[in-house]
């Protein structure tokens, strides 16, 4: 297995949603775990309001796969309710894993 790309999501809740974002970032485990092509999927809590997502992969392809998949499309749908602005999604190259 060679991990080679990922895609860092960074989430800002809106003031009072911090729970609700942990809460639903919890949930897109079972979304993920769906995803034949995701490597590694981590949902992640920095502090009350802010919020993260990274996720591996082996290939383009699988990438590709889940930035047009269910996460972001379920994420899309509690935004307006939930993010106190657009995410911040980044595509990465990875350079050294352990």
């Amino acid at each position: 297995m060679t991990v080679r790309l990922g895609v860092l999501a960074l989430l800002e809740a809106k003031a009072g949603k911090g729970d609700e974002l942990g809460a639903f970032l919890m949930g897109g485990r079972a979304l993920a775990v769906a995803e034949e092509d995701t490597v590694t999927w981590y949902a992640f809590k920095i502090d009350d309001t802010h919020y993260g997502i990274f996720d591996s992969f082996e290939a383009e392809v699988g990438r590709d796969a889940h930035l047009n998949g269910e996460i972001p499309k379920a994420l899309g749908q509690v935004a307006d309710d939930l993010l106190a602005g657009d995410a911040d999604i980044r595509t990465i190259d990875i350079i050294a894993v352990k």
